[in-house]
């Protein structure tokens, strides 16, 4: 089977490079098209300056990297340096990176990419804000039916919010955004932090990295190690989620994953609830299904695939 054609849409992050590198490190699996930079964890100039970075360190410095939205659609932008650092991916100091940031939009590119690729043979993976995808469906509806498939992080059911009570950070920055991608009508994949907490970084999980003496290896840790003090003390946890990875995993092998075929809303007015995904999990209402909302992963099996092709760079 040829590989699955994809454009990774993304704001890194820490666990943003990680999805990065994995989808790098599986050329078997997986074509990169492209990788369009959000603003989301930090602003625009830093997350497309991180998503070359992450190129460079996996020796991909080929990749192509297009700058998108600058703000979200409507409101006015939050960050998460408080997760993530004031650089997005503080821990060891990396070089700045040396290969150059196409000159195309990274809206266009999608746009122009959906429409020169063959009818559904190109996937979204939208690890970020949905800013980029929501203004391309906006810009030019006509793609909207040439996706194969969105697989984006973000929302939650159980696990309900991470920068609010109720809301996600992901679909809280731009739910505006979000309820354009949700009502698009292309397939839908959603890993919410009901997988990714699943997902949890431990002490012999981040060992595995180090212990393959390499740069990748050893920056892989030295991120984990960073970010996972936010989430041990907010959650008293043992580790931390490594939420975007997921969504590469599961193209590569899906089999990781259950969930269910449900609706799913998102709340863009009510002052409590704001940025919510509304998802009618237990399927209460007459609302058509629209999202494959994944629930559960086998957490050993992430972590073998990641230390494996990881292992490759």
């Amino acid at each position: 089977m040829a590989p699955r054609k994809i454009i990774i849409d993304t704001d890194p992050g820490q666990d943003d490079a990680v999805a990065i590198l994995l989808a790098l490190a599986s050329p078997e699996d997986i074509e990169v098209l492209g990788i369009t930079a959000v603003a989301g964890n930090v602003p625009l100039p830093l997350t497309e300056k991180n998503a070359r970075i992450v190129c460079e360190l996996a020796g991909k410095p080929e990749t192509k990297v297009f700058a998108g939205c600058d703000a979200p659609m409507k409101r006015k932008l939050v960050t998460a340096e408080h997760v993530h650092g004031k650089t997005g991916l503080d821990g060891p100091q990396l070089a700045d990176p040396t290969m150059p940031l196409q000159d195309q939009h990274a809206v266009d590119f999608i746009i122009e990419t959906l429409r020169r690729e063959p009818s559904r043979t190109v996937t979204l993976c939208p690890i970020g804000p949905l800013t980029n995808i929501a203004v391309a469906f906006e810009r030019a509806p006509d793609i909207i039916e040439r996706v194969q498939e969105i697989v984006l992080m973000g929302g939650a059911y159980f696990e309900v919010g991470n920068i609010t009570p109720t809301a996600e950070f992901n679909i809280y920055v731009d739910p505006e955004a979000a309820k354009i991608v949700f009502a698009a009508g292309a397939p839908l994949v959603v890993m919410p932090l009901d997988v990714t907490h699943k997902a949890l970084t431990t002490r012999n999980r981040i060992d595995a990295f180090r212990a393959m003496h390499t740069k990748v290896g050893d920056m892989v840790a030295a991120w984990t190690d960073f970010f996972e003090r936010f989430d041990m003390e907010k959650y008293g946890s043992e580790g931390a989620p490594l939420h975007d990875p997921c969504t590469i995993a599961y193209l590569i092998e899906p089999q990781l994953f259950e969930g269910r075929h449900i609706n799913v809303e998102i709340e863009t007015d009510a002052e409590l609830t704001f940025g919510m995904t509304v998802a009618d999990w237990w399927r209460v209402t007459d609302r058509a299904a629209n999202a494959m909302f994944m629930k559960d992963i086998d957490a050993s099996g992430f972590y073998a695939l990641l230390a494996a092709r990881l292992a490759r760079l």
